[in-house]
């Protein structure tokens, strides 16, 4: 049987909420595999158990540009160690100009962005000084670049959520797009755009939600397919309810306004990373018992 840690409890809890004994008792379930934890803990507790899981975990700004003829634009990520520098003007100065860079160089990744030509130096040189100046690590983690022949809209939300959106339809449509995707932050514009993981993970929840009704097969095999049809509605664009008006779809509103929505980045400041916890009392207890 695997070891069950205190430091692997207090991560399942951060991720998702869950009372500190349910999370030992799903990690004990899953023997120690902290995604099947996460699993059995949303099949015992709904929705609430996966809700901390969005929680943004390192600092960083979104950078965004868009060409005069709104023709070309690009969305960048760059990460730091705190808020604080996140405000610095130089930061703030680079991410605007790492962005214009991308949206008119189209470097194909990051490692060729940071070859590309910046000031005095590249942008690899200039990040380098940039660290040294500020005493912080920074990096540039990712950037999507659009263009297209149709028009691109944008948002960014604080410097932490942006949106870049093409589209076609009045100015008004493409802002309202961006702003609608940034407060319920999609997945996919329809159904064949979700990651079958995803799709996978709310089935099998679903299922094991289902088998605990104790109803026949055929009504529990069309309680999963409900269940993820619902699923794909709430993480799919097209299928939202627009936000200006619940009444009806994101797709009914663009067919309303002779509009169309061909694709959009959304980034989350640091989503998906992992920021290491600092328990400054743990580490004076470790160094005490290191140094008696």
């Amino acid at each position: 049987m695997a070891q069950i840690t205190a430091s692997m409890v207090k991560e399942l809890r951060e991720k998702t909420d869950a009372p500190m004994m349910e999370c030992k008792k799903a990690l004990t379930e899953a023997e120690g595999d902290m995604a099947r934890a996460e699993e059995i803990l949303r099949v015992k507790l709904g929705n609430k158990a996966s809700k901390a899981a969005t929680r943004v975990t390192a600092e960083g700004l979104i950078g965004l540009h868009i060409s005069s003829d709104s023709k070309r634009g690009a969305l960048v990520e760059v990460n730091c160690e705190t808020d604080f520098v996140a405000k610095n003007d130089d930061f703030v100065g680079f991410i605007n100009q790492v962005s214009e860079l991308v949206a008119e160089k189209n470097p194909a990744d990051v490692a060729a962005l940071s070859e590309l030509s910046l000031g005095e130096g590249t942008v690899e040189s200039i990040r380098a000084a940039l660290v040294g100046k500020i005493g912080e690590n920074i990096s540039v983690r990712r950037f999507q670049r659009f263009e297209t022949s149709n028009q691109l809209a944008s948002y960014v939300h604080g410097g932490k959520i942006g949106v870049l959106v093409e589209f076609t339809g009045a100015e008004e449509v493409g802002k309202d797009l961006a702003m609608h995707i940034a407060a319920t932050k999609p997945k996919a514009l329809d159904a064949s755009g979700v990651d079958q993981n995803d799709i996978a993970t709310e089935r099998s929840v679903a299922a094991q939600k289902a088998a605990e009704s104790g109803k026949p097969a055929e009504i529990v095999a069309k309680m999963v397919e409900g269940s993820v049809q619902k699923f794909l509605k709430e993480v799919t664009l097209l299928s939202q309810p627009f936000v200006k008006n619940d009444k009806q779809s994101v797709e009914q509103m663009l067919k309303e306004k002779s509009a169309s929505i061909s694709g959009f980045a959304l980034y989350v400041v640091g989503e998906g990373i992992e920021k290491k916890s600092e328990d400054f009392a743990a580490e004076v207890a470790a160094a005490a018992a290191g140094n008696a």
